[in-house]
């Protein structure tokens, strides 16, 4: 395992083209889960119990990947380029470079994880009634966990995948993106709340303290992760206001050999554009070859302070 390109992880290798990590967090989560489901197992088998919620654990990590994977594969037939796929404390995490420029690329994108997790679920129910004994009981509680991971993640709240899909939803209604994202960011920290408050109430159980931790632990994740959403909305608007025909200076005169950059660019493709060939002035050139005008990097970085 390689952590070179990319600190703080470990690289377990490439799958279907994707490199796949795992933070240090993930082992001390199944460290836990073991401990967690071990007891609960031990109620319904005669067999080690601890072995049972190691072999759980290791299938519930299979069926996060699969739910990672889901999204690769969706991104990808929107000719996205995915960078990696890294498992951590609470799941997974899919680097999609860049963002869906479509409502409906995002919402299919962001569908696909909790889709699947819920065909694994229904599959392992399907399958549990022809087992028996040890092997029925691990995939009868892989296929609880995944169906209740399929419902979670549909919550409407940034960062679980059905704020993704609430957020394609409102930005495909109002036609602003930004506006997507901080509400479902808001509706993120609501749950994140709730789910606390709700553990909170549930003090005649026998789990609570254990309940309370993960509740604790979850709504932080939720917290942190709307909060970073709300954190970009700005910035994500700013950049989609970035239009190169407006930014640049029509008719002017490009220097002599400038970089050449096709007058219909704006948003991050503009930016990728200007990153490809790092220069301080470009050529903005129409589709027929002819010139637009003069584009300058100062020209682009002031519009970009000024949407502030």
């Amino acid at each position: 395992m390689s952590t070179t390109q990319h600190p703080g992880a470990w690289r377990l290798g490439r799958l279907v083209g994707v490199d796949v990590l795992i933070r240090p967090s993930l082992l001390i989560m199944g460290l836990f889960l073991v401990l967690l489901f071990a007891p609960r197992f031990d109620e319904r088998t005669d067999a080690n119990p601890y072995v049972l919620a190691a072999a759980f654990v290791v299938a519930l990590y299979i069926s996060v990947l699969i739910h990672e994977l889901a999204h690769v594969a969706v991104a990808r037939h929107y000719r996205m380029r995915v960078h990696s796929v890294t498992l951590h404390l609470l799941g997974g995490e899919t680097l999609i470079e860049g963002e869906s420029r479509r409502p409906w690329q995002e919402l299919a994108i962001s569908i696909a994880g909790p889709l699947s997790s819920l065909a694994i679920g229904l599959v392992c129910f399907a399958v549990e009634p022809r087992l028996s004994g040890t092997p029925a009981d691990v995939v009868y509680a892989v296929a609880q966990v995944n169906i209740l991971v399929a419902i979670f993640n549909m919550l409407p709240g940034l960062p679980l995948d059905g704020g993704r899909v609430f957020r394609a939803i409102i930005w495909q209604v109002t036609g602003r993106e930004e506006t997507g994202i901080r509400i479902a960011a808001w509706i993120g920290r609501v749950t994140a709340v709730a789910l606390v408050a709700y553990a909170l109430t549930r003090s005649a159980e026998p789990t609570f303290e254990i309940d309370v931790a993960i509740a604790v632990l979850v709504g932080w994740f939720l917290w942190q992760g709307a909060g970073d959403a709300l954190s970009n909305a700005g910035r994500s608007a700013r950049i989609n206001a970035l239009d190169a025909r407006t930014i640049g200076f029509a008719g002017a005169t490009p220097p002599p050999n400038a970089e050449q950059l096709s007058a219909d660019l704006h948003g991050a493709e503009l930016l990728k554009a200007m990153a490809a060939r790092p220069a301080e002035a470009y050529a903005l050139v129409e589709a027929d070859g002819t010139i637009f005008g003069v584009l300058t990097a100062r020209a682009v970085d002031e519009a970009y302070r000024a949407s502030r």
